[in-house]
């Protein structure tokens, strides 16, 4: 049975968001993530999930921001080099912003607020890469701004990480990110068909 969460004690509400009535926010679907040194298990599925999503939240009409981390020259994130560059999966076109971070909360020092402020919507839709990472933080920081996320778990991967205390899977992390957004800061739901 189901612990009992921190969202629950708060009564905070667990409807998913509706895609027409939010704003989707895309992170890091870089192609840093489906190659070389940080490529992501699962990277495949989850960006097939991804492109549904986008294409399903086009077609609802919903405000699309994408987000980049920009590691600078050199780096797996340089988004002046093809590395860096969001895959063509899930591009943005023209009218669709795209914010440029560099912590793990999109929130921080970027333009994302007044993207999310300027749509009027207080749900907002996150999915991207790393789940452990980015995700849960630009979740988190919705939450602490005032926002309501909803996160789309199956458009979300990650990568196994060996700690000093235990080796742990991508799928372990995975699922712990996605628990720790589910615990307090957000909705989680499996698929973009379980979105309201």
């Amino acid at each position: 049975m189901p612990s009992t969460t921190l969202r629950a004690l708060d009564d905070l509400d667990g409807t998913p968001a509706a895609l027409a009535a939010s704003t989707l926010i895309l992170v890091d679907y870089q192609n840093t993530y489906t190659r070389g040194v940080m490529e992501l298990e699962g990277w495949e599925a989850a960006l097939d999930a991804a492109a549904d999503l986008l294409a399903r939240a086009r077609a609802a009409g919903a405000r699309v921001v994408h987000v980049i981390n920009d590691g600078g020259e050199g780096t797996p994130y340089d988004i002046r080099a093809e590395i860096g560059r969001i895959h063509p999966r899930v591009a943005p076109v023209d009218g669709e912003p795209v914010v440029v971070k560099g912590a793990p909360n999109a929130f921080v020092d970027t333009d994302l607020a007044e993207h999310v402020d300027a749509a009027g919507n207080q749900d907002v839709v996150v999915a991207g890469f790393m789940t452990h990472m980015c995700v849960l933080f630009t979740a988190q920081g919705a939450f602490l701004r005032g926002n309501r996320p909803t996160v789309v778990a199956d458009a979300c991967a990650t990568r196994p990480l060996g700690t000093a205390v235990a080796e742990v899977t991508a799928e372990q992390l995975h699922y712990s990110a996605l628990a720790t957004v589910g615990d307090l800061y957000g909705v989680v739901v499996p698929t973009a068909s379980d979105l309201g």
